[in-house]
């Protein structure tokens, strides 16, 4: 018997598109044999719906303004022991299960936690980060501190709040000065390289921190590599176990929106590009992150490598990680000094072009994330979360 799997993706972010990409590559992985995919779009007002031409990424333009004209709105609930997916409209339209959640998606209001605890509330297991291992790896405030804290090496940094950048706006400077231009900022909970600006004189400084304040309310500020070499793993896994995969380097320097994820945007040579085409699969899969031009395995040095495993495992424990993340790395060249720089809770392409390197294709990644989640939900199920009481009994009527 196959297991429903609900492949969920979308929502209300700025990375709603890229979530739509990196989606479509795991429908076509999914092994139809094991499993009966429903692809679960969540549009930009947080509702959901269905329909068959999820399975096609050319058709989502044509809904992504006005889904309701293409697609199926649904709600779904729990009813008894299954979670059920029921049409809006058409009492007699017959309603679909899903058996494990998979989601997809990208950024805030999202990954962030958000739609892990919507999958726990109705206790259907999931394949990603639970909400504390969402919302930490989605805010790089958070994250950077608590790494700081563990003793994972990180550039020097600070926080730049919205709500007092004018009013102590001198001593968010002098943090700047001290630690030096040129200076890298981001708005903490997004990613996809999405109002991330490049400092490069204190002149600067005012003009791009308000920039990035457009998209959040708080902005992480570090001092910016200047021989910088960009590496990239992924870890997969539980909270007592977990192993990681080949390391990437990036190739074509700092990688915005453009160079991630715009046609054409990488070099058509290279074997990662051609490679990461054929494991997103068929008609409609799109090449997402395995498009970025890259060297894997990257080359480093035995102890650089070594370093950024066992720190990969690290900072995946540390933020109560689970599923597949990838962690991204800075290398100073100019030291060989390496550091950690953020997480990935669900990275685009799912990061499969790392695992295939290891022997783990995209359909066998997905069966690992599934049955994972599986093991997840049965231990949880062996926990005790309630037990009786007579408390209420004091307030009932006598």
């Amino acid at each position: 018997m196959k297991i429903n799997v609900g492949v969920f993706f979308g929502g209300k972010s700025t990375e709603h598109e890229i979530s739509c990409i990196s989606a479509n590559q795991a429908i076509h992985a999914l092994n139809g044999e094991k499993y009966d995919v429903l692809p679960i779009y969540i549009s930009k007002d947080n509702e959901f719906y269905i329909g068959d031409e999820l399975f096609d990424l050319a058709n989502y333009s044509s809904f992504l303004k006005d889904p309701a004209s293409h697609l199926e709105k649904v709600t779904i609930y729990k009813d008894g022991n299954t979670v059920k997916v029921k049409p809006v409209k058409g009492m007699f339209k017959k309603e679909k299960v899903i058996d494990v959640a998979f989601p997809v998606v990208h950024g805030t209001n999202v990954e962030d936690g958000s739609l892990a605890g919507f999958l726990q509330m109705l206790d259907i297991p999931y394949t990603s980060c639970d909400v504390l291992g969402g919302a930490l790896g989605q805010d790089k405030s958070a994250m950077k501190d608590i790494f700081k804290a563990q003793g994972i090496p990180m550039v020097d940094y600070f926080v730049v709040y919205n709500s007092d950048f004018d009013e102590n706006y001198d001593e968010y400077f002098a943090k700047a000065k001290k630690i030096g231009f040129p200076l890298i900022a981001k708005p903490a909970n997004l990613g996809s390289s999405i109002g991330i600006e490049v400092i490069k004189t204190q002149k600067e400084f005012k003009e791009k921190i308000s920039e990035c304040l457009k998209y959040d309310f708080k902005v992480v500020v570090e001092k910016m590599i200047k021989n910088l070499k960009e590496v990239n793993i992924s870890v997969i896994g539980t909270d007592d176990k977990a192993k990681f995969s080949a390391i990437e380097e990036v190739t074509n320097g700092f990688l915005d929106f453009d160079k991630k994820y715009q046609p054409g945007s990488g070099s058509k040579k290279g074997g990662a590009k051609t490679a990461g085409a054929k494991a997103a699969g068929a008609k409609g899969a799109s090449k997402g992150m395995a498009s970025t031009i890259r060297k894997v395995p990257a080359d480093l040095k035995k102890k650089q490598k070594e370093e950024i495993e066992k720190t990969a495992l690290k900072a995946f424990r540390v933020l109560n990680s689970f599923g597949c993340v990838r962690i991204d790395f800075m290398i100073d060249e100019d030291d060989d000094k390496v550091y950690c720089n953020e997480i990935n809770t669900i990275p685009g392409s799912l990061a499969f072009y790392l695992w295939k390197e290891e022997g783990l294709s995209f359909d066998q990644e997905c069966d690992e994330l599934i049955q994972n989640a599986l093991n997840r939900y049965a231990r949880r199920a062996r926990k005790t979360y309630s037990f009786d009481t007579n408390i209420l009994d004091n307030y009932a009527k006598k």
